[in-house]
């Protein structure tokens, strides 16, 4: 299908690409999501282009044109260039051969037909060309799926989820980003052969939750990826959850729907989205049912946060992130009521940057309990605490002390093991008294405990 009266407005760096093809004689289109994102109103995170062009042609055109121009993947048929710092890739029109590890083509053939190239896609809304002299090439119907807020492979599903596994989870994120429902034949391909997830990398498994996470609906990938099966193929640990009874008046959900509740209550953050996704994971381990009837988790933010960064590890996530997610879900159970110092050491526990966070979560949790116990005015009352421990700018560390190591050197300590310990011993004192952070009055307590 041509449609000559679509218009895309495109950044001057593409328009310049593809007149430069067209000039010397190629085809050249804007193709794939960010002719979607340009029909749906949504800003284009990448403008791709493909050529009829052979990949040493472009490379050729555009190093004599002064171009900076990076060989991606020549056999593939891409190569990118890269114009005032941004990058643009342009692939060369291509038929790809079987499948036979369920993740790249065995081979590449270069083609004359854009249909063709268009027919390896993936999702009808994935397979659109664009540009300014013909308009927009849709063969497979993409607007029309656009219009119905359907997401359908090109051709049969069952051969482009065998061609790519992955595609099994980017047709559930894409679900979750445009709020677009799966055509239903598809959703049962992907429920036939979700084991085949299982021969990708878990950093592209990674990649995909990642954005499930932080998507416009999260709880409806949740949903999709555990009755589908994906989910415990690469988070076993989720299989325990599901339809886990808590038997307890807090919680009128099991397991997996709480998470699920939780993930959507807490802000667009992936270490946010992370924590809440894990901070349950472990509570089927940790089941006790009271001689009452009344089930009980002792101890599950521990067994959770151990099993959060087995998960985490598992999935190649960096230290950083495995580090954060894990302090909010070991701290997700801090009660409410504590003293001041106990708050100033929650603070250094969790960390500055992490606290409001850690009480972003826990209102979530609260959110998702049972009707009548939804109330967390007690958790706002805490966060009132907190901020008048940091507009106060009290010390919460031996870094924020008015004495450092070499200070104590100076009145006799020797450098080692026993520097710490006064430094620690310190700090307790400052948290009970911030008045008490002067070089005079810590040295002065520093001598005293070295005459003991």
């Amino acid at each position: 299908m041509l449609m000559k009266d679509v218009k895309i407005d495109m950044p001057g760096s593409v328009r310049y690409i593809l007149n430069t093809l067209n000039e010397a004689g190629y085809e050249a289109y804007i193709v794939g999501g960010c002719v979607r994102d340009s029909l749906i109103n949504r800003n284009p995170g990448d403008w791709d282009i493909t050529t009829s062009a052979l990949p040493e042609q472009v490379l050729n055109i555009f190093t004599s044109l002064g171009c900076k121009v990076v060989e991606t993947g020549l056999k593939h048929g891409t190569v990118t260039i890269i114009i005032n710092k941004e990058s643009f890739e342009v692939t060369t029109y291509r038929v790809d051969g079987d499948y036979s590890d369920g993740r790249h083509p065995d081979s590449v053939t270069f083609t004359r037909s854009l249909k063709e190239d268009l027919a390896r896609r993936d999702f009808t809304i994935n397979s659109m060309s664009y540009n300014e002299s013909r308009g927009l090439l849709d063969y497979f119907n993409g607007t029309l799926d656009i219009k119905n807020k359907i997401i359908r492979c090109v051709g049969n599903g069952s051969d482009r989820f065998n061609e790519d596994a992955l595609r099994m989870l980017r047709c559930i994120r894409f679900s979750c980003q445009l709020d677009f429902d799966i055509d239903k034949q598809n959703l049962l391909d992907i429920f036939k052969i979700s084991d085949n997830i299982k021969k990708i990398s878990f950093e592209r498994i990674r990649e995909e939750l990642n954005k499930i996470l932080i998507s416009q609906k999260p709880e409806k990938g949740l949903i999709l990826l555990a009755q589908s099966k994906l989910l415990e193929n690469f988070i076993p640990e989720f299989k325990d959850t599901y339809n886990f009874n808590q038997h307890s008046k807090y919680h009128d959900k099991d397991v997996f729907m709480h998470t699920i509740s939780v993930v959507k209550n807490v802000p667009c953050n992936l270490e946010m989205r992370l924590a809440a996704l894990l901070h349950d994971i472990g509570k089927p381990r940790c089941f006790t049912m009271g001689n009452d009837g009344i089930g009980h988790f002792y101890k599950h933010e521990i067994e959770s946060q151990s099993m959060a960064k087995k998960i985490l590890t598992r999935l190649k996530f960096d230290n950083k992130t495995i580090d954060t997610v894990c302090k909010l879900i070991y701290n997700h159970m801090t009660p409410t009521n504590l003293k001041n110092k106990s708050i100033k050491k929650l603070i250094i526990r969790v960390g500055r940057e992490n606290i409001y966070n850690l009480l972003k979560l826990m209102k979530a949790d609260r959110m998702a309990a049972a009707q009548e116990f939804r109330n967390y005015s007690d958790i706002l009352s805490l966060k009132y605490k907190i901020d008048e421990i940091i507009n106060q700018n009290e010390p919460l560390s031996v870094k924020e002390l008015a004495v450092n190591g070499g200070d104590l050197m100076e009145i006799g300590y020797k450098q080692g093991k026993e520097i710490g310990i006064i430094l620690n011993s310190l700090i307790e004192k400052v948290l009970d008294n911030p008045e008490l952070n002067t070089r005079e009055q810590l040295l002065k307590m520093a001598v005293e405990k070295k005459r003991l």
